[in-house]
């Protein structure tokens, strides 16, 4: 009999909801119920009864957060390495995306895609694009390339591979960590807040949140914020402009929890510093290039980078008694993209000579995405279990076409500046938007925490069945590939507190993506199976850690060990997924408040990565392109004694060497940046007043900030030069 995850998934919340509601009747214990919050309590970023997690001691980093399909989670009770970090960290900071906001995690390195501008993070070294960045626990919903900082409540870091907790990624990545964001939403107490700014190369800034809470018991809240920003950047040349506008509403009922958020963001920009790819067939390509100076811009006048996004959600919990509740979720996202690109390909290492390319393409993209599903907890004896059981769907349609001809002479160091080229021949005609993509992943899945001994032994466990269905076209319509492909993803992990303040855990849990597609070539020569996508990969993590929380300072630290598979043509020619990219390392971080006025951030990441069986004697046994043996970041505030109302802080990030190819012939070099920043903050009439000031990049350092951000792509991207920000903000 085949297996239909839909048909048991009716079944088993049919069950649950039977079940519980009859053991409510046999189970009256005030200590086995859980009651929910009075309604005037913080409101919901996700619908949920708990609400957000509370800010740990020094207001940087919460306590926990959502910890997948098993809902929020106290990072001491969950086994897994988890941060998120808070808008207050986020304003104080002035960060403008979610790559600003992971400049603090010693565990991210943020990257950039291939060819374009979208934010990417290597998380334990492996790669998390930005459009797979989940929103309110749903992949996808969000602008795909660049998400502004004014459309998040929180940036929450899970730490490994997900597949059981998120399911998996709809693009093939997220096997080192998955972000997620929370939406925001109408306080208790009414937020007028009006902030506007100055940043290096004339970029300036504004920005309104406001919300209100209204109806019986303040149970409605609406916020809406908008956001403009125009002018140039610390970067010669550069021009950015956006346009954000977002809403949110939430409404608490006695049993029932609703929220919806919709967002509009236009980003704009132009002349753009692109990467830097090092040609792999150029003789002289010996050795990394000198970085040139941090705003030295070679990108051509004419190219441009535009992406408009619209996208909405609306979550929902009804309390079908005091044991169990049903949720449900919807999203949904339209995107248009037009570019004219000429990114740089290096053909000399010493003197910069390089060519550019003409690119242009324009792309539409439609995302459809929800989950529904039930959770509660039951006692079986001393037992307790905290129990879930969803289903999720996502799909998304993709329309592309594209142009690519004339190739221009430049130079790293000194920059050929062209008027922009024409397109001749078949590239001349007019764009037409041709199908290129379609994708649909179905789940269902289970899961259980068990607690033992009054919560000082906590066991999960769980599977999620999922199907992945991908495919591929051309522009004369014909399909190019397709895959549809079913897994079954475990996930086993136990917590242990054997004092106050102190949990030992240990996980086995795994990633799930999309196979590769075998090339058409390898090693100069027809591969036999050509065209063919691989089953799905299944990655495998192992990690061990301890968690210590001293009442204002908690220190986590945790081992870890995962094996990527990748596809490697053997010496038949043929295309197997024999090989891999097995990273292990050790994560040491902390946050908290030392001594009152006094709050710390930051940590060190060990890593070793390494490529396996990939039948290329100069590949084997090297180190993974733009992974870093080391990297650390550590970042201090302080509120100067004797000067009410002023804080500076100080933060280092340090990043050691890395390779740009897989035969680790081509060494980046490391480097460390440091930055600072102050803010002040001060009554007037009844209104409260902050001036911020930052300077990133103190010393205006020079480096290559990332390499890679694309699988076997080593391309080069600069590190942003000194860039000073000024803003006020106004609570009144």
């Amino acid at each position: 009999m085949k297996f239909n995850p839909r048909k048991l998934t009716l079944a088993l919340l049919y069950h649950f909801s039977l079940s519980h509601a009859f053991a409510e009747d046999l189970q009256k214990a005030d200590s086995q119920i859980e009651t929910l919050d009075e309604i005037k309590v913080n409101a919901s970023a996700d619908a949920n009864a708990k609400g957000l997690m509370k800010p740990f001691a020094g207001g940087q980093v919460a306590k926990g957060g959502r910890v997948g399909v098993l809902g929020n989670k106290d990072a001491m009770d969950t086994p897994f390495s988890i941060n998120a970090y808070t808008n207050e960290l986020i304003q104080n900071q002035q960060a403008r995306s979610v790559g600003d906001v992971l400049l603090n995690d010693p565990s991210v390195r943020v990257a950039r895609g291939f060819g374009n501008f979208q934010e990417s993070y290597f998380i334990r070294g492996y790669i998390l694009n930005s459009d797979s960045v989940a929103y309110n626990g749903l992949y996808g919903i969000l602008p795909r390339q660049y998400i502004a900082a004014e459309l998040f409540e929180r940036v929450e870091v899970l730490r490994g591979a997900s597949a059981f907790l998120n399911g998996a990624s709809p693009n093939g990545d997220g096997i080192g960590g998955s972000i997620s964001l929370l939406p925001k939403r109408a306080p208790n107490d009414p937020l007028n807040l009006v902030s506007a700014g100055w940043s290096s190369g004339n970029q300036q800034f504004f920005s309104a949140d406001v919300a209100r809470r209204f109806g019986p018991d303040d149970r409605a809240g609406v916020r809406l914020n908008v956001s403009r920003r125009d002018g140039g950047t610390a970067i010669d040349k550069e021009d950015a402009e956006l346009d954000l506008v977002s809403v949110a509403f939430d409404w608490r009922g006695d049993d029932v929890r609703l929220s919806a958020d919709a967002g509009y963001q236009d980003n704009k920009l132009k002349q753009t510093r692109t990467n830097v790819t090092l040609s792999a067939t150029s003789a002289n390509i010996t050795a990394v290039p000198d970085a040139p100076s941090s705003d030295k811009n070679w990108a051509q006048p004419w190219s441009y980078s535009n992406e408009r996004d619209v996208f909405g959600t609306i979550r929902g919990e009804w309390d079908i008694n005091r044991k169990v509740t049903a949720f449900a979720a919807l999203g949904a996202r339209h995107t248009h993209e037009a570019n004219s690109l000429a990114n740089l390909t290096l053909t000399n290492s010493m003197t910069g000579a390089g060519t550019q390319t003409r690119f242009d393409n324009i792309r539409e993209e439609s995302v459809l995405t929800g989950e529904a599903g039930l959770k509660g907890v039951f006692q079986t004896g001393s037992v307790e279990h905290d129990w879930v059981l969803s289903t999720t769907s996502y799909s998304t349609l993709r329309k592309i076409d594209f142009a690519f001809q004339n190739t221009l002479n430049t130079n790293l160091y000194n920059p050929v500046y062209y008027a922009q080229p024409a397109f001749t021949g078949a590239n001349a005609a007019p764009f037409d938007l041709y199908v290129s993509y379609e994708a649909n992943l179905q789940s269902t899945a289970i899961g259980d925490t068990l607690s033992f001994f009054d919560k000082k032994l906590l066991v999960t466990a769980g599977l999620r069945h999922q199907n992945l269905k991908y495919l591929n076209k051309g522009a004369t319509g014909l399909v190019t590939s397709q895959y549809d492909e079913t897994k079954v993803s475990p996930i086993f992990g136990v917590v242990v507190k054997p004092w106050d303040g102190v949990s030992l855990y240990a996980n086995y849990i795994e990633a799930l993506a999309q196979g590769d597609t075998a090339p058409a070539t390898a090693n100069g020569l027809p591969v036999a199976n050509a065209g063919q996508v691989l089953a799905p990969f299944v990655s495998k993590q192992k990690e061990v850690g301890a968690k210590f929380d001293f009442g204002k300072v908690r220190l986590t630290t945790a081992y870890f060990t995962t094996e990527k598979p990748r596809g490697i043509t053997n010496a038949a020619q043929q295309f197997t997924n024999s090989g891999s990219e097995d990273h292990q390392g050790i994560e040491l971080m902390t946050y908290g408040e030392v001594m009152p006025g006094l709050r710390v951030l930051g940590g060190l990441t060990w890593l070793h990565t390494e490529q396996k069986d990939t039948n290329n004697a100069a590949t084997e046994g090297k180190q993974t392109i733009g992974v870093p043996d080391k990297q650390a970041n550590f970042g201090v505030e302080w509120d100067v004694i004797g000067l009410s109302g002023l804080t500076l802080d100080a933060r280092v990030i340090s990043t050691d060497s890395m390779y740009a190819n897989a035969s680790n012939s081509l060494q980046v070099p490391g480097w460390t940046r440091f930055d600072l920043g102050a803010r002040y903050v001060t009554d007037i009439k009844g209104k409260l007043l902050t001036v911020r000031g930052r300077i990133d990049n103190v010393a205006d350092r020079d480096y290559w900030a990332s390499s890679g951000g694309f699988p076997n792509n080593g391309y080069l991207v600069m590190g942003a030069p000194r860039t000073v920000t000024i803003s006020a903000q106004l609570d009144f």
